[in-house]
């Protein structure tokens, strides 16, 4: 009896390591994913005030890749709950590495094709690259959350998911804000400074349609003149990293308990041809026919409409409508994504210990919250000083990624573990079909608004996204009957 009691816990205990190495080594490599996504968002600056790309340009691409993105998710959702998720993952940070190093070359590219420097033929066609590039390493993204959806389905108890899977989300927070910090530093540090050079002074003023006797703005152009290619290493330095990511991803996952000649949590189906017709049938009734899964679907869009219209455009907000250089911009948004691990953490621990699980409950707080400070943040006077606007935003950030973080596990609690990562993809699919809005949407809204209201267009995005906020209160409270998760009607 005394061996067998031994037994048993030298198999928690090693059941117990591999779900914490699982759980730290995707929180990892999930993070190092963002640092070769949302790089792009601070490129933006530097590249308009370079080229002159307008807004709705950078956000027919934001939507385009978003979208692109959305789709991969669903694709990898398929595959993810078949196939080995350690090679699924590490191979996808590597293709996203060699994607983003393409996009630093983009210029080159533009240049090779052309035969031309400037001029509207090299602009576009630099468009046209970074659009390409910009889709394949979106599509290839989307190998990133549905291998982890079927590992930590696979190595965590669903009484405890809610808990350790919102402390797993925090390495979107992680990642964003390490990426936003990163990239702050190198557009306002690195690049070469032609201040001095009034040519390029004067192109940068045009493009950013700037009047050259208004010193208040030239400060602007000078400071974008003095880290002139600057966005370029914006791709480099977070390629490289993510390069060292994806060696580290191989090196320390594996795919389920048994593999690692453990215990699985819940019952396992086979894998193969004679299973392939029932799990396929397994599928359609827990996703694709299942009702909750659809409502998680559409109120994951319009949480990701709130959520990326701050961080796509955060850095060009905060520099326009605030005046803000873009170092200080990355760590406002830095702190938007502190705020939001916090609020993840928060939202996990109270769904498990109060809410029995029940994440659709805690999404529904969570919106009204996000509806009630971005409200505030709209009518703060002009005066308020920058720490006030920082904490109202990020107390915004609080409150969005609970929900952000919670339909992912709700979602999968609803499919069980066998299509966690398909019913993942699906709602990933309606998340990313949000860039839409938050992309062209935002970016289209933002210049025609300037045309006809100059300095106004910000208040109105804020508007839309309070009022999306407010939707996806109703939504979340159609599922309000909803039990915690669908491991009782499959047995």
């Amino acid at each position: 009896m005394k061996e067998g009691t031994e037994s048993t816990n030298e198999v928690s205990k090693t059941f117990k390591y591999w779900q914490t190495r699982t759980i730290i080594v995707t929180m990892i490599g999930y993070a190092i994913f963002y640092f070769v996504r949302k790089n792009f968002s601070f490129a933006i600056p530097g590249l308009t005030a370079e080229y002159g790309i307008t807004k709705t340009s950078f956000g027919i691409i934001m939507t385009l890749v978003t979208i692109v993105y959305g789709l991969s998710r669903f694709l990898n959702g398929l595959m993810a709950d078949r196939m080995n998720a350690r090679y699924h993952m590490s191979i996808g940070l590597f293709l996203c590495a060699i994607a983003n190093f393409a996009f630093g070359w983009g210029t080159d590219l533009s240049a090779s094709i052309t035969g031309e420097t400037s001029g509207p033929m090299f602009t576009n066609t630099m468009v046209l690259i970074f659009g390409i590039i910009l889709i394949i390493n979106n599509f290839i993204q989307g190998s990133g959350f549905p291998p982890v959806a079927r590992l930590l389905t696979h190595w965590i108890p669903q009484n405890e998911l809610a808990t350790k899977m919102s402390v797993w989300n925090t390495s979107h927070s992680i990642g964003a804000a390490l990426v936003a910090i990163l990239a702050g530093y190198i557009m306002g540090s690195l690049g070469t400074n032609m201040s001095e050079n009034p040519e390029v002074i004067a192109a940068i003023a045009a493009n950013l349609k700037v009047d050259p006797t208004d010193a208040e703005k030239m400060k602007s152009v000078i400071e974008s003149a003095s880290h002139y290619g600057a966005w370029k290493w914006c791709f480099w330095i977070p390629a490289g990293i993510a390069l060292l990511g994806s060696i580290g991803l191989f090196i320390g996952l594996r795919d389920t308990p048994s593999s690692v000649g453990l215990p699985e949590l819940h019952k396992t189906h086979k894998k193969g041809k004679d299973s392939s017709a029932e799990f396929k049938a397994f599928v359609r009734k827990a996703v694709y026919r299942n009702k909750w899964i659809w409502i998680l679907g559409i109120a994951n869009f319009f949480v990701y409409i709130v959520r990326f219209a701050v961080l796509d455009w955060g850095p060009t907000f905060l520099k326009e409508a605030h005046g803000m250089t873009l170092t200080s911009a990355g760590w406002t948004v830095a702190v938007f994504e502190i705020f939001g691990i916090v609020g993840m953490l928060a939202a996990g621990w109270v769904t498990d210990k109060y809410l029995k699980g029940k994440a659709h409950h805690t999404s529904l707080y969570c919106m009204i919250g996000v509806a009630v400070f971005m409200t505030i943040f709209l009518y703060l006077p002009d005066s308020t000083p920058s720490w006030g606007m920082i904490l109202v935003l990020a107390m915004s950030g609080f409150f969005i990624y609970g929900p952000q973080a919670l339909i992912g596990i709700a979602a999968a609690n609803q499919a069980t573990n066998r299509a966690a990562a398909t019913a993942n993809g699906l709602t990933g699919l309606f998340g990313y079909a949000s860039g839409l809005v938050s992309g062209v949407g935002v970016g289209y809204m933002v210049d025609a608004i300037n045309k006809v209201n100059p300095g106004k267009a910000w208040d109105y995005v804020f508007m839309m996204m309070i009022g999306m906020a407010v939707l996806c209160v109703f939504i979340f409270a159609l599922m309000w009957k909803a039990k915690a998760h669908g491991y009782e009607s499959e047995e």
